[in-house]
């Protein structure tokens, strides 16, 4: 395993660390399903031995995930090893009781409820977990003294800013000053990490870190849904509604999908040491965080986890990607 560093922080993550989305199992938020089918603690037990063997060290939680259950199960999995890793959690999807999930009050109390459910004294990453602060902005300046008292107090390490839109990051990191950016990137949509953009100047003149979630596209770019195969997702799986499952989208993906397999392998394995390997090519691009539920989806996530591409092989991947339709019309997930 290798490791890169976040920022200016100092602290250092596995380039393949693992996303604890799909740890909070089915769920619903504000009557919206939120959740993951298919969830078995043992599995995820067993999946978190074979990472930490292998050398991840770093997990990427939120309070809206499962509402606090995924926090709750990442600790009781990790047990006492905990303490030696690179814990990150978010706050901002789950309002509670609160008017809006980014009053200060309310960041503070999840903070701490955070901190309960991970059984730790403080968090080492913790995200604003989207771009939404009410009406012009009516929170920032408040969430942002409330997120540095707990900083100053010890209970927060680091800062970031998780958010779905560049304008959002333009907009809001020089209010917030985070210390690490985290959106989706894949191969089909790199337009936070990409030269030239305007997320990659603001990593750039920041000497900020970026963090990759869906580097997956959430199971997509391993060939499981081939067209004419439309999954069925159960209630509470946010999957059910997404377009992104639609046949239409399916069958555009599967053709590009089909020239990673002619070069690299048709195994899931191959396929996604090729799709983290990609986004690791990026500089400013700390990690990739794909989902996991299972020590399977662990085992082929890590098969390929030391093995960078070649210059060839990253213009091979962007040259498949960019032919046809770029982007297969994905929906955003906010994990």
């Amino acid at each position: 395993m290798r490791y890169r560093k976040i920022g200016h922080t100092g602290i250092e993550v596995s380039e393949v660390s693992l996303g604890c989305w799909t740890l909070g199992g089915l769920n619903w938020v504000n009557g919206e399903a939120n959740g993951w089918a298919d969830v078995d603690e043992a599995d995820v037990a067993r999946a978190v031995d074979h990472a930490l063997d292998r050398g991840v060290n770093h997990f990427d939680n939120a309070d809206v995930y499962g509402n606090g259950r995924a926090e709750r199960m990442l600790a009781r999995v990790l047990g006492d090893r905990a303490k030696k890793l690179v814990i990150a959690t978010k706050i901002g999807h789950f309002p509670g009781t609160a008017e809006h999930a980014y009053e200060p009050a309310h960041i503070r109390h999840q903070c701490e409820q955070s901190l309960v459910n991970l059984r730790r004294d403080y968090v080492d990453l913790y995200y604003f977990h989207h771009g939404d602060f009410g009406p012009k902005d009516r929170y920032l300046a408040g969430a942002v003294r409330v997120m540095e008292d707990l900083r100053r107090e010890g209970k927060v390490r680091a800062v970031g800013l998780s958010a779905y839109s560049s304008d959002d990051f333009v907009r809001l990191v020089p209010s917030i000053k985070p210390d690490v950016l985290q959106s989706w990137a894949h191969a089909m949509d790199t337009q936070f990490i990409a030269e030239g953009t305007a997320v990659r100047k603001i990593l750039d003149d920041g000497g900020l870190s970026f963090v990759a979630f869906s580097p997956l596209a959430q199971g997509l770019l391993l060939g499981k849904y081939p067209p004419g195969q439309k999954p069925q997702f159960e209630e509470g799986d946010h999957r059910r509604a997404s377009s992104d499952f639609a046949e239409q989208n399916l069958a555009i993906v599967d053709g590009k999908v089909r020239k990673l397999k002619a070069r690299f392998g048709d195994d899931a394995r191959s396929l996604a040491r090729v799709a983290l390997q990609y986004l690791l090519s990026f500089n400013r691009v700390a990690c990739v965080i794909p989902g996991f539920r299972s020590l399977r989806q662990v085992e082929t996530n890590l098969a390929g986890a030391d093995e960078p591409l070649s210059a060839d092989d990253v213009r091979y991947v962007e040259a498949a990607f960019s032919e046809g339709p770029r982007d297969a019309g994905l929906e955003r997930p906010a994990p």
